[in-house]
């Protein structure tokens, strides 16, 4: 029987049918509605002098802007491609004083103002715990090949309501929490699109919003509380349960710490040589699922069923020499793979697939170092109410040593003074309700490694199954999920990681083509945008892939080139 929603309409359609044209029956049913397409965007240019901007925009509400420049063309590069000439303006929205810590607050920000203006506004929400106004470029996860700004969007980029130093203190005041959380985003929306129809005569035709990671939640968040606001959602790697991811990775490390050689170095609980034999069993179970063996797994979900660590990888009957599992190991390493669960074994975060991917570099970071570097000020300072004192916090201990039942505890707290829960405030209300979002046009297209080991895949998948049951059995119309086998947490890994999301979306969106099909490079030796040590020597070092709508796969089609997308198919 099918497994999933669009998988219950490829049947109905026939499965032929669906292989060579994926929207053939997604609006069939009488249950979707009737979806309006958006108009086109149309370009203007701007051709006055950029730093008269500070006196046009001076006038913002609650905005102070502190700098305006021309940026030449060629001052900055997206895979080896300069970008066109621009204007620099940033400033400074709500400045005050904290209440509680007495420190200084502003929602900073920057954008970047084309000269030839293709009518469009991408707003780019940022990783981590924000505090940093990047450069605002628009750009996305995945290997560098183009960015909003390149394709002549107006961009902007803010810290979310913070500064980089005051990570994670700024968990002490209630109102940075909330403009971390989705405030920054409501706040500099309408600021930003009345700077743009100031300098450009008019206001943007159509907006965007995206990013991966805390960005990529910061748009799924947007979908739910702006829908209104942005005609498409560009989400990568969505850690749109982030308080629940970070207490799962606090909890995964407290098992590994079980089984560590050296109590000091987390990583030794499962080594790089034993990453890499797991990931080597993986691919020996599953490469030819997707009908070749090229050393990717297209099949993620029939992969889950074939592969039994227990069985596939050799059980040490000696020391660990990194051909081998201990048995200790092999039951901490299931448990954290089967996702993470309260001390009464009720299981609150998702699980995570196997994949050859496993072998990255940015698994280790994100399994031995986030959880007690990162994950434990998340949580016991920006997710807590109230917040521990950041004076003398220790974050390895706090992260060691804290039940995992108070952790969770923790996340859902709140107080007289911390009045939203870190679930209220960091995730979106009803993420699976998205009816306004789909009426009025706008669509979503999400991407996420496969082998992401800090915001798991599966969580993506089980929203978006959830998502299409709430819209008539079927969301495709609207929104569409596309997996990155191998590819670890927005980027890297053994993968195809460098793709084009934005031009699909805005086709999308503008001129109604929905994406079946995604085209996805390696970024060997010699990449103009840089290059990944983490693709295989036999690999080409441009190899392709198409990356395919959920729950489609990319299958060999039984003649070409393994390294080249077009020997794939879809289904």
């Amino acid at each position: 029987m099918p497994d999933s929603p669009i998988q219950r309409t490829a049947m109905a359609c026939g499965l032929a049918l669906w292989a060579l044209s994926f929207t053939a029956c997604g609006g069939g049913s009488s249950a979707q509605p009737q979806i309006p397409r958006l108009s086109p965007a149309v370009p203007a240019t701007y051709a006055g002098a950029c730093e008269t901007l500070s006196d046009t925009l001076a006038s913002l509400p609650n905005t102070r802007i502190t700098s305006a420049a021309l940026v030449a063309a060629g001052s900055l590069s997206v895979g080896g491609q300069p970008v066109a000439e621009h204007c620099l303006v940033t400033g400074h929205m709500f400045e005050r004083t904290g209440p509680i810590d007495g420190a200084r607050y502003a929602i900073g920000f920057e954008m970047r103002l084309p000269r030839a203006w293709n009518g469009r506004f991408f707003y780019q929400a940022n990783g981590g715990l924000d505090g940093n106004v990047v450069t605002a470029t628009g750009s996305f996860g995945g290997g560098p090949l183009t960015h909003a700004l390149h394709q002549g969007f107006a961009v902007l980029s803010s810290d979310a309501g913070h500064s980089a130093s005051q990570n994670p203190s700024f968990g002490r005041d209630p109102q940075a929490r909330l403009d971390y959380g989705y405030q920054a985003v409501g706040k500099l929306t309408p600021m930003a699109k009345e700077a743009i129809r100031r300098v450009y005569g008019k206001a943007p035709d159509r907006s965007y919003i995206g990013g991966c990671s805390n960005g990529g939640r910061h748009a799924m968040v947007a979908a739910a509380r702006y829908a209104q606001d942005y005609d498409g959602y560009l989400v990568g790697a969505p850690g749109f349960n982030l308080p629940l991811a970070a207490v799962a990775n606090i909890w995964g490390a407290q098992r590994y710490a079980t089984v560590a050689t050296d109590p000091t170095n987390l990583s030794t609980a499962f080594t790089p040589v034993e990453r890499q034999l797991v990931a080597q069993a993986v691919l020996d179970r599953c490469d030819a699922l997707d009908g070749a063996v090229d050393g990717l797994v297209q099949d993620t979900t029939a992969c889950q069923a074939a592969f039994d660590l227990s069985r596939d990888v050799p059980t040490c009957t000696g020391a660990r020499d990194g051909s081998c599992l201990s048995a200790e190991q092999k039951a901490v390493i299931t448990s954290v793979f089967a996702g993470a669960t309260t001390s009464g074994g009720t299981r609150f975060y998702a699980s995570f697939p196997y994949d050859p991917g496993l072998s990255g570099s940015g698994v280790g970071f994100w399994e031995f170092t986030a959880p007690l570097a990162l994950d434990s000020g998340a949580v016991g300072i920006v997710f807590k109410a109230p917040p521990e004192n950041p004076v003398g916090f220790n974050g390895p201990a706090f992260s060691l040593n804290t039940p995992v039942d108070t952790l969770y505890e923790y996340i859902h707290s709140t107080s007289l003074s911390y009045t939203e829960s870190a679930m209220s405030f960091m995730t979106p209300p009803n993420p699976s309700q998205l009816s306004t979002l789909r009426d009025r046009g706008a669509k979503m297209l999400v991407y996420h490694g496969v082998a992401d080991a800090i915001f798991s895949v599966d969580d993506t998948i089980r929203w978006y199954e959830s998502l299409s049951a709430n819209h008539g059995g079927d969301a495709s119309n609207f929104a569409r999920v596309f997996r990155v086998p191998g590819m670890g947490h927005c980027s890297g890994g053994p993968a195809t990681d460098q793709f084009d999301v934005i031009t699909p979306l805005v086709q999308w969106v503008e001129q109604g083509i929905a994406p079946d099909r995604i085209e996805a490079r390696a970024r060997g030796a010699g990449n103009p945008g840089g290059v990944n040590a983490e693709v295989p020597g036999e690999w080409a070092p441009d190899r392709s892939r198409p990356l395919c709508p959920y729950p489609l796969v990319a299958r060999y089609g039984g003649s070409g080139s393994l390294d080249n997308a077009d020997s794939f198919v879809c289904r």
